[in-house]
């Protein structure tokens, strides 16, 4: 706040002058309190000035709430917005009208594919949204040592970038056993967060007891991979932060309400993570949560707490997250604390969204070259997806639906010849990384079991988290070209059967993200979709993509597959698929 504004929010707040802005006969969500109030709330400019008895209030423009309830705007404490397939303009727009004035994004899948570029791009695409976007600095790019990404950020990268006043820290540890084990490097990217005073956000799927203690000792400050109420309570007990994810497929909210209290709701916080633009647009964001939260008996302000004050304190957001003077004014009005369906959503003083609908929608900025998409793939042929064996006994990759975490599973196939045969009565499909960013030539090949196809391919660019070509079929032929589908377009997404391509589409931005308006983007995917589940036969439970997307994942246990080969995340190393 400059002197200017300080001294008009003096002149209104003491009710000298008439506020900008009044919103009368409100029902008042107090955060601090955790109570409903009545009131009049003078706003001025982008600031909130105070309160005036119901009816009473005096402005240069009124707004009667009509008894409808006014609620700070809600903030996602942990978003790839990469993950929605939208470019960040059209992510501010789907985000706005459901009450999300304020986003924590990490751009971790950007930076794997074009290092801190990705970070100054998002940066500069965010700066005049309406849409307030902060960011952590990715920690893991790549995300371990055991996988190609298309850059690589260390400590001295960071420390160029940790005093913007938009980064507000280190972005989620992935390499927790680089944590535990005290490896240098990454504590050396630990201590430039430290050494600033920025937070520290975490990611420790099953650590628990002296690891935990050792994860949170480092400095960590918040988690977002718990699964259960007892993790929750054992990381609050460490003085972390739990975020409560509700993403498009990690869906963890209903069970770690389970361990929300009276005692320790104030260290919870709700996210996203990662959430496709047909949930955003159906569903929601964060207010989704507040409103399952609601659904499965929490109470509302306690809701409204975690996804807003809560949010703000853990990241020293001094100024936002609550309605009360010198707060920034970005709030929402909805008619009831059960459905949190916004009338009216207001940024910083200003009417941005109506029933639902952006008043005016932002436009993405031209694209610069260094993070266009890159598909560099070098000496790849259907050959190099074959899958030698010399025993029938094989580990597989089993997916387990509604999450990302896979199991460790073991299977009799079919080898003839010395090669794998794809058989129709199991479920067991080839799956394959093929690196895409350096032209190393490697490409990796393992089984998936539970995916559900029965015909033709599936590729994509989008593979958490180095972003290398990840496709699984049946046939080498179509892997192939559901590949080269993708060189040709400039990364994205390809289905192809019986020899011909089916569908595909565009992600232009780094090969993760569509230039194209919500609609197109969620008409595509659901095509895509589509084709997947009816022609391929892609099993019902799982979303064709975002499954996919995952099993490149070398973080997330069990068995996943790098542009390296299998890797046991248990053990932390790679493991041969013959038992």
């Amino acid at each position: 706040m400059n002197r200017i504004e300080s001294d008009k929010l003096n002149e209104i707040s003491s009710k000298r002058t008439k506020a900008d802005l009044c919103i009368r006969n409100a029902k008042v969500v107090d955060v601090f309190n955790r109570e409903v109030f009545e009131s009049d709330i003078l706003i001025s400019g982008k600031y909130f000035a105070g309160f005036a008895k119901k009816g009473e209030g005096l402005a240069k423009v009124i707004k009667d709430a009509k008894g409808s309830y006014v609620i700070p705007g809600f903030i996602d404490s942990h978003v790839h917005i990469e993950s929605s397939h939208c470019s960040p303009s059209e992510f501010s727009n789907l985000l706005i009208p459901n009450g999300v004035t304020t986003v924590i994004a990490d751009p971790h899948e950007i930076c794997n594919c074009s290092g801190l570029s990705g970070l100054d791009y998002m940066l500069e695409a965010c700066e005049r949204l309406p849409l307030n976007a902060y960011f952590m600095i990715p920690s893991c790019v790549p995300a371990t040592s055991v996988e190609h990404s298309g850059a690589i950020i260390l400590a001295k990268d960071i420390e160029t970038r940790i005093n913007n006043d938009r980064v507000l820290g280190l972005g989620e540890m992935m390499d927790y056993p680089g944590v535990i084990s005290g490896n240098k490097m990454i504590h050396d990217k630990l201590q430039v967060a430290r050494d600033h005073h920025k937070v520290i956000d975490g990611h420790s799927p099953n650590i628990y007891n002296t690891d935990l203690d050792t994860y949170a000792a480092s400095g960590i400050l918040t988690d977002h991979e718990c699964e259960n109420a007892q993790e929750l309570q054992d990381r609050v007990r460490r003085g972390m932060y739990v975020m409560v994810r509700q993403g498009t497929v990690c869906q963890d909210e209903t069970n770690l309400l389970k361990g929300v209290t009276e005692q320790n709701y104030h260290r919870c916080l709700f996210c996203t993570d990662d959430r496709q633009a047909e949930s955003l647009v159906n569903e929601g964001s964060i207010n989704n949560n507040v409103r399952l939260a609601v659904s499965e008996g929490l109470d509302p302000l306690m809701a409204i707490n975690m996804a807003s004050i809560n949010s703000a304190t853990c990241y020293h957001l001094k100024s936002l997250g609550a309605i009360a003077p010198g707060y920034i004014a970005s709030f929402s009005i909805t008619p009831n604390l059960k459905d949190f369906n916004m009338e009216e959503v207001y940024v910083e003083g200003q009417l941005v969204a109506v029933n639902g609908k952006i008043l005016k929608e932002s436009e993405p900025m031209d694209l610069p070259s260094s993070i266009e998409s890159k598909i560099n793939i070098k000496n790849f042929s259907k050959d190099r997806l074959k899958l030698k064996l010399k025993k029938n006994k094989v580990r597989t990759i089993d997916i387990i639906p509604g999450g990302v975490v896979t199991a460790a599973g073991e299977a009799s196939v079919i080898v003839k010849n010395g090669e794998f045969i794809y058989d129709p009565s199991q479920d067991i499909a080839k799956i394959a990384v093929i690196e895409r960013h350096h032209g190393t030539g490697n490409v990796a090949v393992a089984l998936l079991r539970g995916y559900g196809i029965k015909s033709g391919a599936i590729a994509t660019s989008v593979a958490h988290d180095s972003h290398n070509i990840i496709v699984c079929g049946t046939t080498d032929n179509d892997m192939e070209l559901a590949v080269n589908e993708l060189v040709r377009i400039g990364g994205g997404m390809a289905i192809a059967d019986k020899g011909r391509i089916i569908g595909s589409f565009a992600h232009p931005i780094a090969g993760l993200m569509s230039c194209e308006k919500a609609p197109v983007i969620i008409d595509s995917l659901t095509n895509l979709s589509n084709l997947a589940h009816n022609e391929l036969g892609v099993s019902r439970l799982l979303d064709p993509f975002m499954t996919l997307c995952f099993m490149s994942l070398p973080v997330i246990p069990v068995y996943k597959i790098t542009d390296m080969g299998l890797f046991d995340v248990r053990k932390f190393d790679f493991v041969d698929i013959e038992l």
